[in-house]
């Protein structure tokens, strides 16, 4: 049984969902929030194991509240929910941890499937998103941004290494690898290393 947690401002829609989930055995809604903030409270004793969040809340925006949900819970799984089809809010929410975005024009069946696969650690995105092309585009923006050797640790970072093993292989010292890590988290506008961990794993497949 997969536990979800819903993060919505307008009740209607909470009412839609619930009633949507209720006859769907592989998910159980485990709790409901109006803005961030409420969800916040209500994550560490529920336990989810994916959260269905809005992205345009008061309070708290679904950006922020994915950011700090994972740090209280790094395990869970975070599906963006939006009217909008915006490429900036796509990649704002992948960057901050998101594992999916679908729209809320989208089938309970599509909602289902992706709820079922980030569950299971896999990404899910709304058929009409072209998330190829998305992180393509982002990605050569950080090509353009990051220098050759910054690109070179994100590769092994993506890889697993630590710190101690890129230097290693990159016959350098630790302490320059660290500042590389650094200046590769503020390029890219991320929080720390569980940030910076988080979007290397999500571009690996563009690293092979």
């Amino acid at each position: 049984m997969i536990r979800l947690l819903i993060a919505e401002d307008h009740q209607s829609l909470i009412d839609g969902l619930l009633l949507l989930f209720k006859d769907v055995q592989e998910i159980e809604v485990v709790g409901t929030a109006k803005d961030g903030k409420e969800l916040l409270e209500k994550l560490d004793f529920k336990k989810p194991d994916v959260l269905l969040t809005d992205i345009s809340m008061p309070r708290m925006n679904g950006v922020e509240l994915c950011k700090k949900a994972l740090k209280i819970r790094p395990s869970l799984k975070v599906i963006a929910f939006s009217m909008f089809n915006n490429e900036d809010a796509i990649r704002e929410m992948i960057k901050a941890g998101a594992y999916g975005y679908i729209l809320k024009t989208s089938s309970l069946q599509e909602v289902k499937t992706a709820i079922i696969k980030a569950s299971k650690g896999q990404r899910y995105f709304d058929a009409s998103i072209n998330i190829n092309e998305i992180e393509s585009n982002e990605i050569s923006n950080n090509k353009t941004i990051l220098s050759p050797s910054e690109t070179k640790i994100l590769k092994l970072i993506a890889q697993g290494k630590t710190s101690s093993e890129i230097a290693e292989i990159r016959f350098t010292a630790v302490s320059t690898i660290i500042k590389h890590r650094k200046n590769i988290i503020q390029k890219l506008g991320l929080q720390g290393k569980g940030e910076l961990l988080r979007y290397a794993l999500q571009k690996h497949q563009h690293y092979k």
